[in-house]
């Protein structure tokens, strides 16, 4: 049978939070304002073959444990079959007890696909891939008919400043399909200059996508910013930036325009000054952001591609990055205040990867609200490594004890999946716990008006006011 632990009262611990969840939580619409689908996948309402291609393609927290079970490469990206790679995660599975990919799994398979009779292990496998991928033939499985299943109103992909954005205009002109789907500006690679070969490749395509020439720094920063334009013409309201740590080195306008010559020219920079350029850059990206009302979203803490044999034969994105211990505080301080200081910084929200900077970030945002908008710097949501029980318990605590909890801005997936929106769940069943043990202790009133309003709000309310998209 089904495990008794994940039916409707899954992680709710008080008659409280069961009250708050199921009438206050379960049925609020769901707003993804950071995911990594593929809006192509959405432009072309994607059937998927099978469970594995869009359960297993992609998802590098699987990849990661099945490794750490003992499970050989070609299993996990390589040239075995779609069923062997699917009865090799099944194999896993069972080994997964504590880790949230347990529960993931199981709500997974509650949702969208029913099964609540069974656990998945290499004894129920062949029944739930049967079962599965008759549903994934059906309208109601393709990519569209699951964000629909699963009551999302919004998403906001990631997307590199130079893509033609052909997809998201598609959707947007498809008046059948009710879902909004909005871009993300990600100039990762607008600052990525430790390679002037590699900078210069990405430059010449963002020359090609502005439809200009870029030659000068000046040039640059123009060219950006129609790109910014283009964006923002089809929907963009947030950026995002994946960085280790804030960048708040000291420098000039004459060094960055000296700089970005010597790089155009095949020249590489010091390690100290592609910390200045990246300095430069993200103070111009703010400032863009702050001139059209976007949203900065700053993930910060994440020290990538540590295993070079495996990044030389996969790239990144794969399962070989972890939790990094950067200096934080004091950059994050200064870059923020460079942008405040003629108030230009935008709505941001800030991520951390290492959860020793939960009280830094919970008091960093402290430090930039001005009373323009109701929690206008937001600590974000526990972020990948800190993406489960524990990590989202432990951010909603530090939030609450050094911020507004009430004005929080709620979960997103962060995924590549279209199963992945039971994390939406995941979390509204954690916060509906948290309130439901304060009210249950007498932390706080037993007002299900005053209390479940809040939820609601985290829920939904708080990001669809708080982005400014027309819902």
């Amino acid at each position: 049978m089904y495990p008794s632990f994940i039916d409707d009262n899954f992680l709710l611990q008080t008659d409280e939070a069961r009250q708050l969840y199921h009438e206050f939580a379960a049925q609020e619409p769901i707003i993804d304002y950071h995911c990594h689908l593929l809006p192509a996948e959405i432009a072309e309402d994607t059937v998927f073959e099978n469970l594995a291609r869009i359960w297993l393609y992609g998802d590098h927290y699987k990849w990661r444990q099945m490794r750490t079970n003992g499970v050989p490469e070609r299993f996990c990206t390589g040239n075995a079959s779609d069923w062997e790679k699917f009865m090799a995660w099944a194999e896993t599975v069972p080994k997964t007890l504590r880790n949230p990919l347990y529960h993931w799994t199981h709500l997974e398979l509650r949702s969208p696909f029913g099964i609540t009779d069974k656990v998945l292990n290499p004894d129920t496998a062949k029944a739930i891939w049967d079962e599965c991928n008759e549903k994934l033939a059906q309208a109601d499985y393709s990519a569209r008919g699951i964000m629909q299943q699963m009551n999302v109103v919004l998403v906001c992909t990631t997307d590199d400043p130079t893509d033609t954005l052909e997809h998201h205009i598609a959707i947007a002109q498809d008046n059948s399909f009710t879902v909004k789907v909005c871009p993300t500006f990600r100039p990762d690679q607008g600052m990525a200059v430790e390679s002037a070969a590699s900078f210069n490749i990405w430059v010449d395509a963002l020359a090609q996508s502005a439809d200009m020439t870029i030659s000068s720094f000046s040039d640059y920063r123009d060219a950006l910013k129609k790109r910014h334009d283009f964006f923002h013409e089809n929907g963009c309201r947030l950026s995002d930036h994946g960085l280790e740590t804030a960048y708040a080195h000291e420098y000039s306008e004459r060094e960055i325009r000296t700089l970005f010559t010597r790089l155009r020219a095949g020249g590489e920079l010091t390690p100290e000054e592609c910390l200045q350029f990246k300095s430069a850059m993200m103070v111009e990206f703010g400032r863009m952001d702050a001139e059209k009302g976007w949203t900065m979203q700053l993930h910060l803490g994440a020290m990538r591609n540590n295993n070079t044999r495996m990044f030389t034969a996969l790239g990144p994105d794969t399962g070989f990055d972890s939790i990094g211990d950067f200096e934080i505080a004091r950059p994050l301080a200064k870059f923020l205040d460079r942008l405040d200081i003629d108030d230009r910084l935008p709505r941001t929200i800030l991520y951390n990867l290492n959860s020793r900077d939960n009280e830094l970030f919970a008091t960093m945002i402290g430090n930039f609200q001005d009373g323009s908008i109701p929690g206008k710097i937001q600590y974000g949501s526990a972020w990948w490594f800190l993406d489960q029980k524990d990590g989202m318990e432990a951010q909603l605590n530090s939030l609450s004890n050094l911020g507004l909890l009430s004005r929080f801005v709620g979960m997103l997936t962060d995924s590549r999946s279209f199963l992945s929106y039971p994390r939406h769940e995941y979390f509204r069943r954690i916060l509906c716990n948290l309130f439901g043990a304060d009210m249950h202790n007498g932390l706080v009133p037993n007002d299900f008006e005053l209390v479940g309003g809040i939820v609601k709000n985290i829920c939904y309310r708080n990001a669809a006011e708080y982005f400014g998209f027309e819902l």
